[in-house]
């Protein structure tokens, strides 16, 4: 039984500030359906100590050099490496993430954006002379993070390595629904001597903690990843301090399939990719595009993809395991007889669990064909293993389909003509367009629309944790004559 219920504070772990009245919440493994852990619920009386700590400990941080950072960096790599093995068990325990994918992307994303970090770090252009003026780029101050049980080393690590990079502190609240990663992930830093008061986290749900977190004077910038309706609420709670809010929100992400030899290979690989992490992924292509002639072509290539993703026990191998919780299952299970209802083509899958399964969040793999794009499972965000296949007439139109969305997190390309997918990639208002499933560990990642503001990963996600000065009349001899 994982229990998560001391908070680690300015350098120390430490208790609730008020034990008497804490409250707890229950973690269940979803393969299983039974509580594997405990994780506590700071108060505000916590958000207090942890954000002072981080204050306390900003002055002196800030200064730092960035030859001393990297060495942080560095050590922090050095102690997530021997910590790998208990980061995926704890993936797998609370999220239902296969072994194969927690022991490989999951903890690798981790590990991927510290070396990213390390390598941007070592060139960072923190100051630049301009004639007379000096440009400095300057940490930001205290940073809260708040982030999700999807994918939560990477959505860490790409919020806290970019702030201890820059020479921010921070306080970090992960989710609720798999906590065991964000509290190892302390036990990280606390091994790579990361000084007191750097790095602080706290515990609990979004009431508890992340509203006197995102409201907090203290706090300097809020950095949130989940879903819209909380995405507006943080940024209402941080409106009054006029804080730098950051968001990476949801998304319906649209997988243009272009019409020529690779057609076959694309769609097989389409579904497959989205029922990695059963479908639960904020830039999930979960709308595949694919000229209307070749549909029939393209369902009989889906179902046959979708019928060899193997789905059961996550310490298995199985390329699938459950969705996360009770209610994430009760809301894809809704929305996939809504398209039942709404008369799009059920190509594979369906409500209920896969065949053999009786317990468990599992849901059946399932595509959908001639579906248009005013169909509810079109627009809204399922975040689960369900693929929409929707026809379209010539390129143009495939283009005008992708970008009606509220959202603009991501999308791609397949085919085997590049300069055909590199046209169309750049017509499709998104933050992350790949080309045949491209990957990059320093490329931009953030939305268009309602997916979000700012962005992250590699150089990029450096520029928000920055405040920019400029030094006039800083080298007189250097003015404009």
């Amino acid at each position: 039984m994982r229990e998560s219920v001391k908070f680690y504070i300015d350098g120390r772990w430490t208790d609730p500030a008020d034990p008497a009245r804490s409250r707890t919440l229950e973690v269940v493994n979803p393969a299983t359906e039974q509580v594997c852990g405990t994780v506590a619920v700071a108060s505000a009386t916590d958000v207090d100590r942890a954000v002072a700590a981080a204050r306390g400990a900003f002055p002196a941080w800030s200064q730092t050099s960035v030859p001393h950072r990297i060495e942080v960096l560095r050590n922090i790599l050095d102690a997530y490496q021997k910590r790998s093995g208990d980061l995926a068990a704890a993936l797998t325990e609370e999220m239902g993430a296969p072994a194969s994918l927690a022991n490989g992307f999951q903890v690798g994303l981790g590990a991927g954006h510290l070396t990213k970090a390390i390598e941007v770090l070592e060139d960072f252009p923190f100051e630049e002379r301009r004639g007379a003026t000096l440009i400095v780029k300057e940490p930001i101050g205290v940073c809260a993070m708040i982030t999700p049980w999807n994918w939560p080393l990477n959505q860490i690590a790409v919020k806290v390595f970019p702030a201890l990079a820059t020479g921010c502190t921070m306080v970090l609240k992960p989710s609720e629904n798999a906590p065991s990663a964000g509290q190892i992930f302390a036990e990280i830093l606390d091994a790579a001597g990361v000084p007191a008061g750097v790095f602080n986290l706290l515990q609990g749900d979004g009431p508890g903690v992340g509203v006197p977190l995102s409201s907090h004077p203290g706090v300097d910038m809020v950095s949130f990843t989940g879903s819209v309706r909380a995405g507006v609420e943080v940024a209402r709670n941080a409106a009054p301090g006029v804080k730098r809010v950051t968001q990476e929100l949801g998304g319906k992400s649209p997988n243009i399939v272009l019409d020529d030899a690779a057609f076959a290979e694309s769609v097989a690989a389409g579904v497959a990719n989205m029922m990695g992490n059963s479908g639960q992924t904020c830039s999930a292509l979960s709308r595949m595009l694919v000229p209307g002639s070749r549909m029939d072509e393209a369902i009989g290539i889906a179902r046959e993809a979708a019928a060899g993703v193997t789905v059961g026990d996550p310490n298995g191998d199985v390329a699938m395991g459950p969705v996360v919780s009770r209610a994430q299952f009760e809301k894809v299970q809704s929305l996939i007889q809504k398209g039942i209802d709404e008369g799009a083509t059920l190509v594979a899958g369906g409500t209920g669990r896969p065949d053999g399964l009786e317990k468990g969040y599992f849901v059946r793999p399932t595509v959908f064909a001639d579906v248009t794009n005013d169909m509810t499972i079109a627009r809204e965000e399922i975040f689960g293993p369900v693929l929409t296949i929707l026809g379209y007439d010539g390129v143009d139109h495939a283009v005008e389909i992708a970008n009606d969305t509220e959202y603009g997190l991501a999308g791609n390309v397949a085919g085997a003509d590049l300069d055909q997918a590199r046209a169309v990639a750049r017509r499709i208002r998104a933050g992350w367009v790949s080309i045949n499933d491209g990957f990059d560990f320093g490329c931009p990642f953030g939305g268009y629309n309602k997916s979000g503001n700012g962005r992250e990963w590699g150089e990029f996600g450096f520029h928000d944790y920055l405040e920019t000065k400029g030094l006039l009349g800083y080298a007189p001899d250097e003015a404009a004559p």
